[in-house]
């Protein structure tokens, strides 16, 4: 697997992506619109289709994750972008990595706890608060759960 950041050469490409992945190149996390057409990210490609991508943002001393999506489960392309952000974070001497994801989102629970990525925060209905601002956001998530909760997850870098 070859992993590139995105790039001016390739983010049409990985808009184009987000938008199809998400039906919107707007998210809403912890009720704050982000623009993910500005986002930093790393991207896999297979004849020049994406087939996994990762977003992140700086700020202070931490880098939030936005958005992870790989098109092959079990492959391994989600471990391999996770594993080249942790180590830019660590270039970039952050102290920890946080993301959130939705209580429906129980690939994604899973997924960062086997990677050593701790619960820290349940935001009790913060869907109301993030609907408000994206109304298309369904009532209902994956697996037939209700989707109300934003839960954090935070990794520690050491030093």
């Amino acid at each position: 697997m070859i992993i590139k950041r995105i790039s001016e050469q390739n983010r049409e490409l990985v808009n184009e992506f987000i938008e199809e992945q998400w039906h919107t190149t707007k998210m809403i996390i912890r009720g704050s619109e982000i623009d993910m057409t500005t986002a930093e990210g790393l991207v896999i490609f297979e004849d020049n289709k994406i087939i996994g991508l990762i977003t992140y943002m700086f700020y202070d001393d931490v880098m939030e994750i936005l958005s992870l999506d790989s098109l092959r489960e079990k492959q391994g392309i989600g471990t391999a972008l996770l594993n080249e952000t942790i180590a830019i974070a660590k270039e970039a001497e952050c102290k920890k990595i946080v993301l959130i994801t939705t209580n429906d989102n129980i690939n994604a629970i899973r997924f960062y706890q086997k990677r050593g990525f701790d619960m820290a925060h349940l935001y009790r209905n913060a869907l109301d608060v993030s609907r408000k601002l994206k109304p298309e956001i369904p009532l209902v998530g994956e697996n037939d759960i209700p989707l109300r909760h934003e839960l954090e997850f935070e990794f520690f870098l050491e030093k």
